[in-house]
């Protein structure tokens, strides 16, 4: 078992992972992430970005490879060990938002820093502060169904942002957001990333959004490739279907790697 760089806070070597019905989703991935980089993970849907990412994070475990956080081996570690690594160290955003009903925003954005042991006042502070930033802060005391899905998907980041974690996975953190709204919302993610340290690994198909990343690295169906060249997601469209409807999934030309 080879040691992971001193300079890389995430560290992957050779990931592989097969979907339930065989298909692959990662063949032989290695990346190096280091402290405070903001990293774009580029590809059309399907590639392997959301995998490599619940990799990662300890959500699923490769079937195949090492996966290292900090020189922990997040790959030997049992769910029990992953799930107190997410919670106390990773924040996590989902591409559509998921609250919990019964609370209302603030409290939904606190919820993590509760469940770390922080105290109700300050977890609430946090939340409050997180919220304004996103533009929602007079949403706080609303439920999730008062709210419009993009309001939702604030609170979520918001969420993730609260807790300060030391790596945030962010998997398409935009996709629900009006197209005038997710360059406001990806500045205030990625100020904030850089103010407060936090390395960022960034999901995306779109290439306006993997520019503002400090690096990316490149997917193609589960291997990493030189160049995805990615339309702007406004400009990219498919060729119309019988049913005549164009579409908006993207479309890549690649280079693969050696």
């Amino acid at each position: 078992m080879e040691a992971p760089p001193d300079n890389d806070v995430l560290w992957a070597r050779a990931l592989h992972f097969q979907h339930h019905d065989g298909s692959p989703a990662l063949q032989g991935v290695s990346l190096g992430v280091r402290q405070g980089e903001i990293l774009a993970v580029s590809g059309p849907r399907g590639s392997g970005k959301t995998t490599l990412l619940r990799c990662l994070s300890g959500l699923v475990k490769p079937q195949d490879g090492e996966v290292w956080f900090n020189s922990v081996p997040v790959h030997t570690m049992g769910p029990l060990g992953r799930e107190r690594l997410r919670r106390d160290r990773f924040g996590w955003i989902d591409p559509t938002p998921a609250l919990v009903p019964e609370l209302n925003a603030w409290e939904n954005a606190a919820l993590p820093l509760m469940l770390r042991g922080t105290g109700r006042r300050r977890a609430k502070t946090a939340a409050l502060e997180w919220l304004d930033r996103l533009d929602v802060g007079g949403k706080a005391r609303r439920r999730p169904h008062e709210l419009q899905q993009a309001e939702r998907q604030r609170v979520c980041i918001a969420r993730a942002l609260a807790v300060a974690p030391a790596v945030l996975f962010a998997d398409e953190p935009t996709a629900p957001l009006h197209r005038a709204d997710r360059a406001q919302v990806l500045r205030t993610l990625t100020t904030a990333a850089r103010s407060h340290g936090i390395t960022v690994l960034l999901a995306t198909h779109d290439a306006q959004t993997a520019a503002l990343a400090d690096r990316a690295v490149a997917l193609l169906d589960g291997r990493r490739v030189r160049t995805v060249h990615l339309p702007p997601l406004a400009e990219t469209t498919v060729a119309t279907g019988a049913t005549g409807t164009p579409g908006t999934e993207g479309r890549a030309a690649c280079s693969l790697s050696a």
